[in-house]
C-alpha cells in the first residue's frame, strides 16, 4: 500500500511538473541540466528507478519527451481518481439505501461493481506501465547514449592495456633492482669470501662460515625475489595459505578472515597481491599497529578489504597502489582507496569471479599467527 501512494504521488509530481519542462525547453535551455536532476531524483525517490546523472547537451532532450509522459501519466490518474470518486458513490448510494434504486437493484449493483473492477485493474496497469515507460526514457535518454557507452568502453580497455604495459615494465624494472641491490651484491661478497678462503689456508675455516651464512642470505633473497614475482603457494596450497604467509612475514600484526574458496587463478593472484601491497604499505608507511584483512564472495564477484589502523594519507596514484588498480581493472574489477589524514586506510578491490561461495558461508577466516586469538579460521 504504501509503495503505492509513493507511486501515485510521484507520478502526481511527473504530472505537474510536465509543463515546467516544457517551459524550460522552450524558454530557459540554460536550466535543462537542473530540472533534468530534479526529475531524477524524483525517479529515484517516488518510483525507485536508478537513473545516470544527466549527460551534457542531452537534458533538454530528455524533458522534451517527458513531458509527453508527465502528461500522458496525469491522464491515466485523473481516470484512476474518476474511478474512485463513482466507487465511493456507488458504495454510499448501497449503504445509504436513498431510494435511487440501487439499493434494491442488486443484479444492476453487482454488474456495475463488475465493471469497476476491471476498469480498475486497467487503470493498475496503465500506472505500471507509465512508470514502466518513465524508467524507458530516463535510461535512453538521461543517460549516455548506447555508442557513448562503447566509446568509453573502448578508451577504458585502452587504458587498462596501456596500464598493464607500464606495470609489467614497472615491475621487471624493480626485479632487476632487486636482485642488483641484494641477491648480486651478496653474490659478490660470496665469491670475494671464497676467494679470500683458498689465498687463505690458515684461516678458510672461518671463511668458509662466513660464505656458508652469507649463501643462505643469497637464498633469502632469491625467496623473497621469487615470492613477490609469484608465490608458489597460490598454486600448491591456495589463496588462504599464500595470505596466511604474507600475514606470518609482515612485521604489524594481521587479522585475516576469509570467506572463499576455489577462487580462479587470476583472480587469486590479483587478492593476492592487494593484500600483500596493502599489507606491506601499512607496515613500511602508516605507522599501524594493525591491518585488518577481509575476504567475502558478493553477488559473483569477490570482494576484498583492507584496514589499518596508521596515521593514513595514502596516495592512490602511487606506484604501488596505481599497479595494483590496473590489475584489478583489467580483470573488469573495482579498486578504490580511502585513506584521511590521521587514517584509518581502508584499500577495497571487487573482482568479478565465476562459482561463488553460497551466501551462508561462515564469515570467519583464520587469524594469522600474528592476530590476536578469539578469530575463526580462514576456510
Amino acid at each position: 500500500m504504501h509503495r503505492g501512494l509513493r507511486i501515485v504521488a510521484g507520478l502526481f509530481l511527473g504530472f505537474a511538473t510536465a509543463p515546467v519542462n516544457l517551459l524550460v525547453v522552450v524558454l530557459a535551455r540554460s536550466r535543462a541540466t537542473a530540472v533534468a536532476r530534479w526529475e531524477r531524483r524524483r525517479l529515484e525517490w517516488f518510483l525507485g528507478i536508478d537513473a545516470a546523472e544527466p549527460a551534457p547537451g542531452r537534458a533538454v532532450r530528455y524533458l522534451a519527451i517527458r513531458t509527453a509522459v508527465g502528461l500522458f501519466g496525469g491522464f491515466v490518474l485523473v481516470w484512476l481518481f474518476y474511478g474512485l470518486y463513482w466507487g465511493l458513490v456507488i458504495a454510499y448510494r448501497l449503504v445509504a439505501g436513498d431510494g435511487t434504486g440501487l439499493a434494491d437493484d442488486w443484479a444492476e449493483f453487482a454488474w456495475t461493481g463488475l465493471i469497476g473492477v476491471v476498469l480498475l485493474y486497467v487503470e493498475v496497469q496503465g500506472i505500471i506501465g507509465v512508470v514502466a515507460l518513465e524508467a524507458k526514457v530516463a535510461h535512453r535518454w538521461l543517460g549516455p547514449s548506447e555508442a557513448e557507452l562503447l566509446r568509453r568502453r573502448v578508451e577504458e580497455l585502452s587504458a587498462s592495456r596501456a596500464g598493464i604495459v607500464a606495470a609489467v615494465d614497472a615491475e621487471r624494472r624493480r626485479i632487476e633492482r632487486d636482485l642488483h641491490d641484494g641477491v648480486q651484491q651478496r653474490l659478490v661478497a660470496l665469491g670475494v669470501l671464497l676467494g679470500r678462503a683458498r689465498r687463505n689456508p690458515g684461516a678458510a675455516a672461518d671463511l668458509l662460515a662466513q660464505a656458508h651464512e652469507e649463501s643462505r642470505h643469497v637464498l633469502e633473497d632469491l625467496r623473497e625475489v621469487a615470492w613477490r614475482v609469484y608465490p608458489a603457494a597460490l598454486d600448491s596450497l591456495g589463496l588462504a595459505e599464500a595470505l596466511e604467509a604474507v600475514a606470518d612475514r609482515s612485521p604489524v600484526p594481521v587479522r585475516l578472515r576469509c570467506a572463499v574458496a576455489d577462487v580462479p587463478p587470476q583472480v587469486a593472484t590479483a587478492v593476492y597481491f592487494v593484500v600483500c601491497e596493502a599489507v606491506t604499505n601499512a607496515a613500511k608507511h602508516s605507522g599501524a599497529t594493525m591491518v585488518d584483512v577481509e575476504i567475502t564472495a558478493d553477488d559473483g564477484a569477490v570482494r576484498v578489504s583492507v584496514t589499518d589502523d596508521g596515521a593514513g594519507g595514502a596516495d592512490p596514484a602511487g606506484g604501488g597502489l596505481a599497479g595494483l588498480s590496473r590489475r584489478v581493472l583489467a580483470l573488469d574489477g573495482g579498486f578504490a582507496v580511502s585513506s584521511p589524514a590521521g587514517g584509518p586506510t581502508v584499500i577495497t578491490a571487487v573482482v568479478p569471479r565465476a562459482g561463488v561461495a553460497p551466501d551462508g558461508a561462515p564469515a570467519g577466516g583464520v587469524p594469522s599467527g600474528r592476530a590476536p586469538a578469539g578469530e575463526v579460521p580462514c576456510a
